[in-house]
């Protein structure tokens, strides 16, 4: 269960003014189908996360004993510090999107995902938590639809209310502080 709490609480919090959420805004003015943009959502972010998890769970066998701590602690403060650099809406109107709601939102996420922080962080997680990755991957993707959904359904307002400006330096403290702490306990 601890590996489920730190890949949903790490995910959720990366996703804080990433592309994926200028994506499902993007996504969710364009179609009506909110159901289908989060069932696209859904299983691209299955699909992504699940090789990334495999991916952390191969790299954890050449991990040395003890430095787990040390790696996941690290990469909690690069990804603090990637936080702090905003996002590009790289949504453009392509040909995807003539596939509809579903097809389009799962296609546009699953390549957005890829080599995103939220990505990395999965991989990080696997390999921290490898006899787990069922509870990562599950992490991550709940953690990425609480991140997405409510953009989806309340995007707009949601953008008026809320500076991504501050919420990305927020997020960049939470992550400062796990890092650390995750040095600290590990």
């Amino acid at each position: 269960m601890d590996a489920f709490l730190a890949s949903f609480t790490a995910v959720a919090i990366a996703e804080i003014g990433d592309k994926t959420q200028l994506l499902s805004l993007f996504l969710a003015a364009r179609f009506r189908s909110k159901l289908a943009i989060i069932a696209g959502i859904l299983v691209a972010t299955l699909l992504n996360h699940a090789a990334s998890a495999w991916l952390g769970v191969w790299v954890a066998q050449f991990i040395p004993a003890g430095w787990q701590g040390w790696l996941l602690g690290g990469s909690f403060i690069l990804v603090a510090l990637w936080l702090l650099i905003p996002d590009k809406d790289d949504s453009e109107d392509t040909g995807v999107l003539k596939f509809g709601a579903f097809m389009a939102s799962c296609i546009l996420f699953f390549l957005a995902e890829i080599g995103d922080k939220t990505q990395i962080a999965t991989v990080i997680l696997a390999a921290t938590f490898d006899e787990a990755i069922w509870w990562v991957i599950w992490g991550t993707t709940f953690g990425m639809l609480a991140a997405n959904v409510p953009v989806v359904y309340a995007g707009s307002w949601l953008m008026d209310k809320i500076s991504l400006d501050w919420a990305r330096r927020a997020a960049c403290g939470i992550f400062l502080l796990l890092g650390v702490l995750t040095i600290i306990n590990y």
